[in-house]
């Protein structure tokens, strides 16, 4: 089992544990409510909605709902194929939910996989993640660069017999660095993304290619680089025959020397994880 390195986290590490931990909350409650004929635009209102009762005021980018197809992404070709549609759900069909809140300055990027009454196609993906979380923690505690390690999951999921359907997202990035936001009482967003998170992220890439690193974990060049120190929100995304699964979540790496401090999942207590052990 990938644990978390110890339960007394840090206080800011345990910041990030408690969003991630509400948005994953989040996602179950919202996939217990799911029924036929609800819409991805509904199911991502829903999200929202949730959240926003519970404080949360600020995104890195607001709730989206895949149903069917567009869960492997299906002839997607540009971004704004990712927002939600008038898609209904009907029974079989699978689902991914995904949300990125902020709160109390602390951000969470999550991804949660399920269907209408089953779906064993989807079960198999789900059960066949697994893997992919153990590989990108091993390798990620090898300090392999960036770029390697993606063509190495690339690899597994080729020989699992199923397509990399994260190439899909800009840049084809698997993962993306997260940090602390600071609050505000208003929160804008631009594109469904919040504008202090971009900033953000945009202020990484500029320092990051000063010196040589990027806060895009993808499989080009400017990723050809050890795994910076920092949380990073990591979703591999597998896809077979129109129906795609995907976990996502927060792997935490340091410059320790101890390969277990080095890198870290944040948290285990999280419905894949669950799941996986439930099945042994």
């Amino acid at each position: 089992m990938t644990t978390a390195v110890s339960s007394e986290l840090p206080t800011e590490l345990r910041g990030f544990r408690k969003v991630q931990r509400l948005a994953y909350e989040c996602a179950e409650a919202v996939a217990a409510r799911l029924e036929p004929g609800v819409t991805e635009r509904e199911a991502a209102r829903m999200q929202r909605r949730w959240l926003r009762e519970r404080g949360v005021r600020d995104w890195f980018h607001l709730p989206f709902a895949w149903f069917g197809d567009r869960t492997a992404f299906t002839d997607f070709r540009i971004p704004l194929q990712f927002f939600p549609t008038d898609r209904e759900l009907a029974p079989g069909m699978p689902f991914i939910l995904d949300m990125a809140p902020v709160f109390e300055g602390y951000t969470a990027d999550v991804g949660y996989s399920g269907s209408l009454g089953g779906n064993p196609v989807q079960d198999r993906l789900m059960a066949d993640l697994e893997a992919h979380r153990e590989l990108i923690l091993r390798e990620v505690r090898e300090r392999r660069p960036l770029r390697e390690i993606y063509e190495d999951v690339e690899r597994l999921m080729a020989g699992q017999g199923y397509a990399n359907r994260h190439r899909a997202y800009p840049f084809g990035v698997i993962a993306h660095k997260v940090d602390r936001v600071a609050q505000r009482r208003w929160s804008p967003h631009v594109f469904g993304f919040g504008t202090r998170s971009l900033r953000g992220l945009a202020s990484d890439a500029l320092h990051g290619h000063r010196e040589g690193w990027s806060p895009l974990w993808s499989p080009y060049r400017f990723s050809d680089h050890p795994p910076r120190p920092g949380l990073w929100a990591v979703e591999p995304h597998l896809g077979f025959r129109g129906t795609g699964a995907k976990f996502e979540e927060l792997l935490v790496v340091t410059d320790s020397k101890d390969p277990e401090q080095s890198a870290f999942w944040l948290d285990d207590e999280l419905p894949h994880v669950r799941r996986w052990a439930e099945e042994k």
